[in-house]
C-alpha cells in the first residue's frame, strides 16, 4: 500500500470492476471553483481563529489563484499559513469544520462537467480518486460526499488528538502526486497507461505524464501550450465565465484589494 500519510479510502460501490483502470482528479480549479484551503482558512476566521488581516492574505492569494492559475510560491504560502493556524487545534473540530466548509463554500463551487466525468469512470467500473495538496480531512469529505474511491491528501502531524503545526511528510503537490498515484498503482495493480488523471496546473504534469490519459482542466497557460504540444485533451468549464474574468483581470489593484477587504467585512461572524 503507498504511504499511508497521503491515502485516506471511502468504500462505494460501483459498476463491475475494470481490472487495472482508475481516474485521479486533482481538485483545486480541476473538480472546484478556487482553492479549497482557502474556505476553510474562511470558516476558521468566522470562528475567531484569526484576524481579519491575515483573512485577507488568504484572500489574496485565492484572488490570486482564480485568475491565473496555481504558483508553487502561493501554495507553500498558503501551506505555511495554514499549519502555523493549526497548531493546537483538535483534529476532530477540523473533521467537523470539513463539513461545514462543504456544504457551505464547496459543493456550490463543483464543476458540473468534471463532477460528470467522474461520475461517468465510476459509471463503467473504475476508481476514481482525488489527488490533491488539500489537507486531507477536507479532502475525504469532498471524496464520501461525491460518492469516490477515495482521497490521497497532505496530512498534518498529530499528538494527543491535536496537530502540531507540522506535516507528515511534505506537501501532496507536483511531482509527489505522480508518486504517491504510483503507490496506489503498485497496491491494487493497476495498469497506468489505462488510467486517466485530470489537472488544471502545470505544476501536475509529472501526474499527467504517468497515466496513458491525462486531460487538462481549466488548465493554466503553460499547461494549455504542453497538452496542445502533446496532443491532449482539453476541457474547458469555465467559458461561461469569461466576460466577468476578464472584468475582474482588468480591475483596478485599489478596486481588487477593496472588493477582498468588503467581501471579508461580510462574512465576519460573532467570535466563538
Amino acid at each position: 500500500m503507498p504511504e499511508e500519510k497521503y491515502v485516506a479510502v471511502v468504500t462505494r460501490p460501483v459498476a463491475a470492476p475494470q481490472p487495472g483502470e482508475a481516474a485521479f482528479f486533482d481538485v483545486d480549479n480541476t473538480l472546484m471553483r478556487g482553492a479549497s484551503l482557502f474556505h476553510v482558512a474562511r470558516k476558521m476566521h468566522q470562528r475567531g481563529a484569526f484576524t481579519l488581516a491575515e483573512a485577507a492574505g488568504f484572500a489574496w492569494k485565492q484572488f490570486k489563484f482564480v485568475a491565473r492559475g496555481e504558483n508553487i510560491d502561493d501554495v507553500h504560502a498558503v501551506r505555511d499559513s495554514a499549519l502555523t493556524l493549526a497548531a493546537g487545534i483538535a483534529v476532530d473540530d477540523i473533521k467537523a469544520l470539513g463539513e461545514e466548509v462543504y456544504d457551505e463554500m464547496i459543493a456550490s463551487r463543483i464543476w458540473p462537467g468534471a463532477k460528470a466525468l467522474a461520475e461517468q469512470h465510476l459509471r463503467v467500473g473504475r476508481r476514481v480518486w482525488l489527488v490533491t495538496a488539500t489537507p486531507i480531512e477536507v479532502a475525504t469529505v469532498i471524496s464520501t460526499r461525491l460518492g469516490l474511491t477515495g482521497a490521497l491528501g497532505t496530512v498534518g502531524e498529530v499528538s494527543d488528538g491535536m496537530y502540531t503545526g507540522r506535516l507528515v511528510g511534505d506537501i501532496l503537490h507536483g511531482s509527489a502526486k505522480a508518486v504517491a498515484v504510483q503507490g496506489i498503482a503498485d497496491a491494487e495493480d493497476l495498469d497506468l497507461k489505462r488510467c486517466w488523471a485530470y489537472s488544471d496546473s502545470y505544476n501536475d504534469i509529472p501526474l499527467l505524464s504517468l497515466v496513458g490519459h491525462p486531460v487538462a482542466i481549466n488548465p493554466d497557460a503553460k499547461l494549455r501550450r504542453h497538452a496542445r504540444d502533446n496532443n491532449w485533451p482539453v476541457y474547458d468549464f469555465r467559458a461561461g465565465r469569461r466576460a466577468a474574468t476578464f472584468g475582474l483581470k482588468a480591475a483596478t489593484m485599489g478596486g481588487a484589494v477593496y472588493g477582498l477587504w468588503k467581501g471579508f467585512a461580510r462574512i465576519r461572524g460573532p467570535r466563538a
